[in-house]
């Protein structure tokens, strides 16, 4: 049964985005996870993804068209001999929901999974001829580009992460090769997210945050001694590029504290609490230039340091570069947020709805203390909570910033 797909939620501050590519063409089998279309936001080119298998169907809207969220872009056929999907998300569907507006299970959220066994309908040769094509790493604009101009992609070196093929590479090419190289059909930011739009969305969300949500504040300074030296300990033993940051230790503990807080990990909507089945942290991060975006680490409270920190590395990457997921700007079920590297000591967020929590973090730094009945130079870092009273209150929201007090005091348990 045909069905379609819509344009996604990407948070409370989006209304409507523009279709600057198809990535992937009619009669082409899809992947749970694969990317199908790149939309511009305020946020900068994000690439959606298909929440099930399918097979590509017939486009709704056209390069360039600006639709509003939940505005149908592109039908889907479901693959031979598969059950029938469920519907493609609803416009509302942000944090860690299914497509079909489930809850999904912990560790399962907008994940790619294996393609299904069953093979493309053999009425459509496109998808044969696609399959069979190797696909090689690429921007989605530069794999649109060498289709567009008929570039083979195998003959081409990529100077992107993990060698990835870009623009940049397939004009150097054509340049190398002689050939007239007019320009690509590019969005006007040119691959950058307009500052001023996204600060207006940005404050427009904010604006609805302190008007709607009863937020109510907490801080508290945390002894940070023990994990500053084991942290010390642990980066002397590696290269630089293999160190581990402060801010993965503050993830890390913010998920696991919330293991047993689960009222501050979820999300408001139509008037009561809905709590998240993951934690999926949204880490703050600062696009060049300004602005700001908070991508998600799924499944933090499960994922060892190093692999955190790897994680971050990427998202931190792909934030200043482009190359975003829809999944990774819907997920979040929590906020962690830090200025610490401005020397600031410490840090009140706003709630970004439809979340009910935010965690601040200061700059770690020396301060008098009280030790037993001496007073000695300690490393301190002040962690803050914003939280919505509507479904927590300032009781437990101290017990949480105790827990977390009590997890950053045992790095080696993280």
């Amino acid at each position: 049964m045909t069905e379609r797909f819509h344009m996604p939620s990407l948070g409370a501050d989006m209304e409507a985005g523009t279709l600057i590519e198809w990535t992937r063409q009619p009669g082409e089998r899809l992947a749970k996870g694969d990317t199908i279309a790149v939309i511009e936001t305020q946020k900068g080119a994000i690439e959606v993804e298909v929440f099930h298998d399918a097979i590509m169907g017939r486009p709704l809207i056209a390069i360039g068209d600006r639709v509003p969220v939940g505005a149908p872009m592109a039908e889907l056929e479901p693959l031979e001999g598969a059950a029938s999907p469920s519907p493609s998300a609803p416009p509302a569907a942000t944090g860690a929901q299914s497509a079909g507006g489930r809850a999904a299970p912990r560790g399962s959220a907008h994940r790619p999974e294996p393609a299904a066994a069953a093979p493309p309908r053999s009425a459509t040769p496109a998808a044969a001829s696609a399959a069979a094509r190797p696909r090689h790493r690429a921007s989605p604009a530069a794999r649109r580009l060498a289709q567009r101009r008929g570039l083979d992609l195998a003959a081409l070196t990529g100077s992107g992460p993990e060698g990835a093929i870009t623009l940049a590479d397939l004009e150097a090419a054509e340049a190398r090769a002689g050939q007239p190289q007019p320009a690509p059909a590019r969005r006007p930011s040119g691959g950058k997210a307009d500052l001023a739009a996204m600060r207006q969305a940005i404050a427009a969300a904010m604006s609805r945050s302190k008007r709607e949500i009863p937020h109510y504040y907490l801080a508290h300074d945390i002894d940070f001694t023990a994990a500053a030296a084991w942290l010390e300990r642990r980066n002397g033993e590696r290269s630089p590029g293999q160190r581990l940051l402060s801010g993965v230790l503050f993830i890390k503990a913010v998920a696991l504290t919330l293991q047993a807080f689960p009222e501050l990990n979820g999300f408001h909507r139509a008037g009561r609490f809905e709590p998240a089945d993951a934690i999926h942290v949204g880490c703050a991060i600062a696009i060049r230039g300004g602005g700001l975006v908070a991508p998600a680490i799924h499944d933090a409270d499960r994922q060892d340091l190093d692999a955190l920190m790897a994680r971050l590395r990427d998202l931190v990457a792909r934030v200043r570069s482009g190359g975003l997921k829809a999944s990774e700007l819907s997920d979040p079920t929590v906020t962690v947020s830090s200025l610490g590297e401005r020397g600031v000591d410490r840090l009140y967020g706003i709630i970004y709805p439809p979340q009910v929590a935010i965690v601040g973090f200061g700059t770690p730094r020396t301060r008098p203390w009280v030790v037993g009945d001496a007073v000695r130079p300690r490393t301190l870092v002040t962690a803050t909570l914003a939280a919505d009273h509507r479904h927590s209150d300032g009781h437990r929201g101290a017990l949480f910033l105790a827990g977390l007090a009590a997890h950053l005091q045992a790095p080696e348990a993280l």
